[in-house]
C-alpha cells in the first residue's frame, strides 16, 4: 500500500525525524490560511501517489498566501499520470543548502533490509544508480540486530555529510530504521534530506510503501488507504481477497499461484503478447471467487483476450469451470478466452466448458500462443 507524502512524513516525525511545518489542505481557501499561518512563503505539493510531479507542474513555491491560493487551484485542477489531485501539502519553504538521499528498502538477493544514502539526492535514485552507481552507500542490516549506531556513522562518512551533523544524521537514520521496520514496510525513504541555512537536517520530502499483507497489523495504517488513488479493479478485487494488479497489455490472466501467474505472464511475452493484468485466485477458489475474478478482468477496454491458467491441486478445476460458466452469463464477454485446465477435477472442468465456446489448450505455451494470435485478431 503507497502512502501519500503527508501520511509518510507524520510516521517520520513520530520517530523524530525533523519535517517542515505544513499541513494537507482540499481547498485553494485552506492552502491560503495554512500558508498565512507559515508566514506567506510555502511550498504547494499536489499529494498523489505517481512520481514526477515536479516535472509534471504539480509542486510550486508561492511568495505569498494571494499566490499559495492562486497556485493551489491550478494543482488541485490538474491530472498527473492519469491521477486526478484532490489533495495539496502546504509545506514551509526552505532554503536549501545540500540535499542527500536516504531510504531503506529489501534486498532481495541478500534477504535483508538495506539502507542506501547518496549525497546526490533530489532526483530519482534509479537514475543516480544507473548513471552514477558509485555515489550510492549501501549498507545491510541485520533484521534481529537492527540499524547499528557505526552503521549510520559509516554512511554518514560515505557520503561526506560534514562532521558536526553526524549525531542528527544518526538518530534520523535510526529514526527511518523504526519507522521501517515498526510498520512493516517495504520502502520508507527520504528524498531529499536537506542540510538548511542554519545547518540543520529535514526530511522536505517523504515515502512510503506498506506491505499489504502485513495491514492486519496496522489497523490504523490500513485506514490511510486512498481508494480514490487505486484502479477500480484494485480495489473492487481486493474485497475478494484476490490479488489483482492492472497493466498495459491486453491480453487478460487469470491463474492460481503468484509463481504460476509470473511464468504465464512471462511465456505470453516469450511469444509477442502482452499481459494485461496479474491476478491470483489463490488456493482453494470458489466458483464465487472465480466469478468475480473473472468479471473484475473484463471491465478492463484494452483487453483483447483471456487466459485461464489453472493447476489444480487445492484448487478444483470443476470449481473454476463453473466460476467460469457464472461469470459468462452475467457479463456476457465478447473477447476470446483460452482455458487450460490441468490437475485436480480437470476432466469435469472441461466437460463444464464443452459448450462454452473457449479455446483449449494443453500445455502452458500452446495456451499463451493461442491467447497472443486470439488477442490480435
Amino acid at each position: 500500500m503507497k502512502l501519500h507524502e503527508y501520511q509518510s512524513k507524520l510516521i517520520f516525525s513520530k520517530y523524530g525525524i525533523p519535517i517542515p511545518k505544513g499541513r494537507v489542505a482540499a481547498t485553494a481557501e485552506a492552502a491560503r490560511q495554512i500558508a498565512q499561518e507559515l508566514g506567506g512563503r510555502a511550498v504547494i505539493k499536489a499529494q498523489v501517489l505517481v512520481g514526477g510531479r515536479g516535472k509534471a507542474g504539480g509542486i510550486k513555491v508561492a511568495k505569498d498566501p494571494n499566490e499559495a491560493e492562486q497556485l493551489a487551484t491550478q494543482i488541485l485542477s490538474m491530472e498527473i499520470k492519469g491521477l486526478p489531485v484532490r489533495k495539496v501539502l502546504v509545506d514551509e519553504a526552505a532554503a536549501i543548502e545540500t540535499e542527500i538521499y536516504l531510504g531503506i528498502t529489501n534486498d532481495r538477493a541478500a534477504r535483508k533490509p538495506v539502507m542506501m544514502a547518496s549525497a546526490a539526492g533530489g532526483v530519482d535514485i534509479e537514475e543516480v544508480a544507473r548513471e552514477t552507481p558509485e555515489k550510492i552507500i549501501k549498507v545491510q542490516i541485520d533484521p534481529l540486530l537492527g540499524l547499528r549506531d557505526y552503521q549510520a556513522r559509516d554512511i554518514a562518512a560515505g557520503i561526506d555529510l560534514p562532521r558536526e551533523l553526524w549525531r542528527a544524521f544518526n538518530a534520523i537514520a535510526l529514526g527511518l530504521w523504526r519507522a521501517y521496520s515498526e510498520n512493516d514496510a517495504t520502502l520508507a525513504e527520504i528524498n531529499p534530506l536537506i542540510i538548511n541555512k542554519d545547518k540543520k537536517l529535514v526530511a522536505l520530502d517523504g515515502k512510503m510503501l506498506i506491505d499489504d499483507n502485513a495491514l492486519f497489523r496496522h489497523a490504523d495504517l490500513a485506514e490511510l488507504r486512498d481508494i480514490d488513488e487505486e484502479a477500480p479493479a484494485e480495489t473492487e478485487a481486493r474485497k475478494y481477497g484476490l490479488s489483482y494488479i492492472k497493466l498495459d497489455g491486453n491480453i487478460g490472466c487469470m491463474v492460481n499461484g503468484a509463481g504460476l501467474a509470473m511464468t504465464s505472464m512471462d511465456v505470453i511475452k516469450l511469444f509477442g503478447g502482452e499481459p494485461a493484468n496479474f491476478l491470483d485466485i489463490g488456493g482453494g477458489a470458489g466458483s464465487d471467487k472465480v466469478a468475480a475474478a473473472m468479471k473484475i478482468i473484463l471491465t478492463d477496454p484494452n483487453v483483447k483476450a483471456v487466459l485461464f491458467n489453472i493447476f489444480g491441486g487445492i484448487t478444483r478445476c470443476d470449481e473454476v469451470a463453473k466460476g467460469i460458466l457464472v461469470a459468462m452469463d452475467e457479463v456476457k464477454p465478447k473477447v476470446p478466452m483460452v482455458v487450460r485446465l490441468v490437475g485436480t477435477n480437470a476432466e469435469e472442468g472441461r466437460r463444464l466448458l464443452e459448450n462454452a465456446k473457449m479455446i483449449t489448450a494443453e500445455t502452458l505455451a500452446d495456451a499463451a500462443q493461442k491467447a497472443v494470435k486470439a488477442a490480435k485478431k
